[in-house]
């Protein structure tokens, strides 16, 4: 066994492989679905961590009581979880297979060396049993060199290079003859090329090694039916890889039949000839091409929990920043020393343009207090996003005036939006949307809401990205922004359901369950086992503010199905899935929603849409940077991954996201609107939360569920509890802590709410009589102007919900300063503990 290297949590060291066989021997007292004779049965054997073709037995025809007695055999890697699923069919004719009975069996239950009987018991009533012999002996292979955080596992992975040079009478093939080679299992699954004389072409094949797959090569001729296709074929080949060597060459030949389109009869014989080519796959691919041998211990993905070196060299110069800004803001007489400073963050949900508009005001009164460099993370999802993405194209924004870009925002909510649907805008997108297809990115309406949104927030192409940012946290400058979505199962399961918290940040993007992060220029690039695969160009900062907003398209969704008379499914799962965000909603008649007066579903604007529209669910896709991983054996028992499981399907490792060729993000209001799970990674170390909440009916709904949510996950968080009479008239801010557990944060949460605001216009001055008429924000009610889907502000309106924000923040100076110094006193207390012989 080989030498372990463990580098930020991910471990390099190397296992055998074992063989299983499985022996599927007889099934008792099956009959049909309908239960009046015996079945025509058969079984279907998966197990996706050894391959990723499906295996059968033969068909019992009109049996109770089949019998097979035959033998499979699967290489797996015991040190990943193998769940076989075993799924019984009844066979019919003329219709869909009836799916009797699935049986997941973890193949961990048996023992290497060792041979059991397994009889399941399908339904006690009817007394319908199957029995299955299981057995693992050694397999005479090489080691694999395993890389893992012991959550995932990425396996070594081979890549097949075939060379394929037609024969010089290709030319009497028709142009619509095609070759097909495949390599079930990889990455690239299919290539196809035309056959014309003389070219040679290459193709590469990415393959978990040890799987032992086959390449399959056959001619076929193109038409619309691919099954006729296949019979259609006049030649094929069959090559198992294990009969390659690594890095040796081997010539293939494959007789190709030319037919005389005149007679229709055979009248020469060409060929195809092909180079094979094994070796081991490496690191990343150089423009975008495919991956060259190299070191398979290098990923191009980090495995591990703990925070990557460019955030730890974030941290370690914020570090000075906020000591400084804390000892004169305290009037403290010493320098703090590094383990007292506390690390300050602060948590923005998400409403539209009312949560973008008032965390602007919140933020400028950080800086009007000078407790904005006190900050070490901001975090952000739907309307607060596009307040902090803006910010930080400013490399320097906190050091400066918040009022030119305060001044930008409020020139775009305030101004007329009637054109975003016009007809110049519409073919815009489309030819946007043309080039992300061309790019090999998937679209669908989340990016038709991305450049619609674009265009809202900027009026213009706004080439600014992501990773972009990373020039305005370099030097510990500004606080770190953190973003959330959801990765979610597409249509068939609820986020209640299924759910995983996915993090953006200028440095990486990634999941907090698996501990798996890519470099945030690589997302929507294609990854296999944690290679990159094919990197594609980095999108628009829009595309990622559109899916951390996308329950705001909803409505948009809504208009026009009711508009343009579409399907009446796609508007049952559209309102399936957005939660009612804003209790007690009633559109007034004469509605000045932005997305009324978007869409006009008639002629050419109609048809422009409608091609736009590709693809009718809300998700962003994107390609799964998780595909191909495994998840290790003990993965459920991983206090990491513990702290992020929230569901059944955690449990089943086959249903799990390494398994999709795609992700499917949400906003994150589809379950909370909060951003606050990155920053209760315990590797962050957070000691106080300033959190804003811009709900205008449930002030402490969110931190209410996210407390539930901590609670069920373990995760440390203060107890939330509030007066009825609070939850009735809240106040501007409340303090909460959890004096049994220094592990949660101490919270500061101030709900959107107007409070002394209306009687002051500054902390302690009072408002004339002049002046009330400023201090009047119609927060409540169905016709205020801040309610969620209200895009378009007048400018009294922005500047009263900017004032207020402001206010409400300045105004609870005292308890802000309070929580400082409780942290700080309990950092210091730590330390005082850690350093006390144990007793």
């Amino acid at each position: 066994m080989s030498e372990e290297v463990t580098t930020s949590y991910q471990k390099v060291q190397a296992f055998p492989t074992w063989l299983l066989s499985v022996k599927i021997l007889q099934a008792k007292n099956i009959r049909k679905a309908d239960r009046r004779n015996g079945a025509d049965c058969y079984i279907m054997l998966w197990l996706p961590t050894a391959s990723k073709e499906k295996a059968r037995t033969q068909t019992i025809l009109n049996s109770t009581t089949p019998i097979w007695n035959k033998t499979f055999y699967f290489i797996i890697q015991s040190q990943v979880k193998n769940v076989l699923e075993l799924r019984i069919y009844d066979e019919h004719l003329h219709s869909n297979d009836d799916l009797l009975f699935t049986l997941l069996f973890d193949v961990a239950e048996v023992c290497p060396g060792e041979r059991i009987l397994a009889n399941f018991i399908l339904n006690p009533e009817r007394k319908e049993e199957l029995d299955v012999e299981f057995a693992v002996q050694e397999h005479l292979g090489h080691l694999e060199s395993l890389i893992t955080n012991n959550v995932l596992v990425s396996r070594p992975v081979s890549c097949l290079n075939v060379c394929v040079v037609k024969g010089k009478s290709m030319k009497r093939l028709k142009e619509e003859n095609d070759l097909e080679l495949r390599v079930k299992g990889s990455f690239e699954d299919t290539w196809k090329m035309a056959l014309e004389s003389g070219l040679v072409e290459s193709f590469h094949f990415h393959y978990t090694t040890y799987w032992e797959p086959e390449l399959n090569a056959h001619l076929q001729h193109c038409s619309s039916n691919e099954e006729q296709d296949k019979k259609n074929s006049s030649a094929s080949l069959t090559m198992p890889l294990k009969l390659l060597s690594t890095g040796k060459e081997v010539n293939v030949v494959l007789p190709v039949s030319v037919t005389s389109p005149e007679v229709r009869t055979c009248w020469r014989y060409s060929h195809v000839s092909a180079h094979l080519l094994s070796g081991r796959a490496g690191r990343r691919p150089v423009g975008g091409g495919h991956q060259s041998p190299g070191s398979p211990e290098n990923l191009d993905m980090r495995l591990g929990f703990n925070l990557c070196e460019e955030e730890k060299s974030f941290l370690h110069k914020r570090k000075q920043v906020v000591a400084d800004a804390l000892k004169s803001i305290l009037q403290l007489k010493e320098d703090l020393l590094d383990h007292e400073v506390p690390v300050v963050a602060v948590m923005a949900t998400g409403s539209g343009c009312r949560s973008m508009v008032s965390l602007y005001g919140q933020l400028s009164g950080l800086q009007k207090l000078n407790i904005l460099d006190c900050i070490t993370y901001i975090s952000s999802t739907s309307g607060s996003a596009w307040t902090v993405s803006n910010l930080y194209e400013d490399s320097n924004w906190s050091q400066k005036d918040l009022a030119r870009p305060i001044h930008e925002a409020k020139k775009h909510v305030t101004k007329n939006k009637i054109s975003t649907f016009s007809l110049e805008h519409l073919i815009h997108y489309q030819t946007e949307l043309s080039h992300r297809a061309e790019q090999g990115i998937s679209t669908s309406f989340s990016d038709l809401w991305a450049v619609a949104l674009e265009n809202v927030l900027h009026d213009k192409v706004n080439d600014f990205k992501l990773s972009d940012q990373q020039q305005a946290v370099n030097e510990g400058q500004n606080p770190l922004p953190l973003y959330l979505a959801l990765n979610v199962k597409e249509n068939h399961i609820s986020a209640f359901d299924f759910k995983e918290w996915c993090e953006f940040s200028p440095y990486e993007i990634g999941f907090l369950k698996y501990g798996a992060f890519i470099h945030s220029e690589d997302f929507g690039s294609e990854f296999f086992m944690g290679r990159l695969m094919k990197k594609n160009p980095e999108s628009r900062i829009c595309f990622l503010e559109a899916l951390w907003s996308n329950t705001l398209a909803v409505n948009l969704l809504d208009v026009w199905n009711k508009l343009s008379s579409t399907d009446e499914d796609w508007h049952k799962l559209i309102q399936g899935k957005m939660r009612n965000i804003e209790r007690g909603y009633v559109p007034p008649q004469n509605s000045t929603y932005l997305e009324t007066s978007w869409m006009c579903p008639d002629g050419m604007l109609s048809k422009i849409i409608r091609e736009v529209l590709t693809d009718r669910p809300l998700h962003h896709h994107a390609h799964n940077f998780l595909k191909g991983f495994h998840l290790h054996k003990d993965y459920y028992q991983d206090s990491q991954f513990s702290m992020w499981k929230d569901c059944q399907l955690d449990q089943f490792p086959n249903r799990l996201t390494p398994s999709e060729d795609d992700i499917s993000l949400v906003d994150a209001a589809y379950f909370i609107n909060t951003s606050c799970p990155p920053l209760l990674r315990k590797e962050r170390k957070v000691d106080v939360i300033l959190s804003f909440d811009y709900s205008l009916d449930a002030p402490f709904q969110s931190i209410e569920q996210m407390e539930k949510y901590c609670m069920e996950q373990g995760i440390p968080f203060p107890r939330i509890s509030v007066s009825e009479e609070d939850k009735q008239n809240p106040r501007e801010c409340y303090l909460f802590i959890d004096d049994e557990n220094k592990k949660a944060p101490i919270v500061l949460h101030f709900p959107l709410v107007l409070d002394s605001f209306q009687n002051f216009k500054e902390t302690g001055v009072k408002r004339s009589k002049t002046e009330m008429d400023e201090g009047a924000v119609p927060l409540a009610g169905c016709h205020s102007p801040y309610r969620l889907m209200n895009f378009t502000y007048t400018k009294k309106d922005f500047d009263k919900l900017l004032k207020l924000a402001e206010y409400n923040v300045q105004n609870n100076r005292d308890w802000i300063l309070q929580a400082f110094c409780m942290a700080i006193e309990q950092k210091k207390c730590g330390r005082q503990q850690s350093q006390c012989p144990s007793t």
